[in-house]
């Protein structure tokens, strides 16, 4: 039996590891792919403190080294399943797994634009990473769905690599911070489409074109050899519920304490309500979250 079953091995998973090994608990996490999370594909970390202009990757391994450094087990093993009782069981397609606590920290996914043709382009123009796949669009044209910070990272990477970036945006604001806005604004290669979304995906084998539709009807087609979307991301926790409560999003309801409705579960990171969705705030809500179920333990 574990003492901290994490679900998870993202940045708020692998800081709860931590915390709950430094408090000397057994600790398993579980993780449906890779660990490190979305933030593994960003390329330059420029807003966690004390740590500026590392990449994703290198930040997401030093989580890791050091968490299995402490003792964390990992096992790649996609949790189907959460049980409630005294103490809990956590369902992989392999194994059934006991625990006196567990900590959700499954993250969310990407956000589709729901289209036609979009499964089918998957890899054949149409992405959700531009850090993955942008070195593929050299020199060609490219466009970026959304409006938040995803979306004006995305558009800044492949402006450097691309000859034209479009920014389509469905409101005339941005969500993202502002700095990254006017730093785009300021790259000759990057026209923005604001008031306007994405209606149909133009292609053969292959992407050729988007259209775009206006807020006031007009249209307009714009050839493109990639498009990428960044229009948010989906919680990943449907698998937990019930008995986990989640609100009318899909994400776990639970406040700062990380506590969810189930006595000894916990939730960390993106996939819980909370207003600030950042690196730093998935650092936090691992560190809450493993000190809580400490508590927990010890009551």
């Amino acid at each position: 039996m574990t003492d901290v079953l994490i679900i998870g091995a993202g940045t708020a998973g692998l800081t709860a590891a931590i915390y709950a090994r430094r408090a000397e608990k057994t600790v398993l996490v579980l993780e449906a792919n890779s660990f490190g999370g979305q933030i593994v594909n960003t390329p330059s970390i420029e807003n966690f403190p004390a740590a500026p202009h590392v990449s994703g990757f290198d930040f997401a391994m030093r989580l890791y080294e050091q968490a299995t450094a402490l003792g964390a087990e990992i096992r790649f093993e996609k949790a189907l399943e959460l049980r409630d009782g005294d103490p809990k069981t956590v369902v992989t397609a392999k194994n059934e797994y006991v625990a006196k606590t567990v900590i959700l920290a499954t993250g969310s996914k990407n956000r589709k634009l729901g289209l036609s043709e979009e499964e089918r382009l998957t890899g054949r123009g149409v992405s959700y990473c531009a850090t993955c796949d942008g070195h593929f669009f050299r020199g060609k044209t490219v466009a970026v769905v959304g409006g938040g910070n995803t979306a004006l990272e995305d558009a800044l990477y492949l402006s450097d690599m691309a000859s034209k970036v479009y920014l389509i945006h469905r409101r005339d604001s941005f969500r993202g911070e502002e700095a990254l806005a006017n730093r785009l604004k300021e790259k000759e290669n990057a026209e923005f489409v604001l008031n306007s979304t994405v209606t149909e995906l133009i292609a053969g084998a292959k992407l050729e074109a988007v259209r775009v539709s206006s807020a006031d009807g007009n249209e307009r087609v714009l050839p493109v050899d990639g498009l990428f979307v960044a229009i948010g991301r989906i919680p990943e926790n449907l698998a937990f519920s019930p008995p986990v409560q989640l609100d009318e999003a899909g994400y776990v309801a639970a406040g700062e304490d990380c506590r969810t409705n189930v006595p000894g579960v916990f939730v960390a990171g993106d996939n819980r309500t909370k207003t600030v969705r950042q690196l730093v705030t998935a650092a936090g809500d691992g560190a809450v979250a493993a000190l809580e179920a400490v508590k927990y333990l010890n009551s």
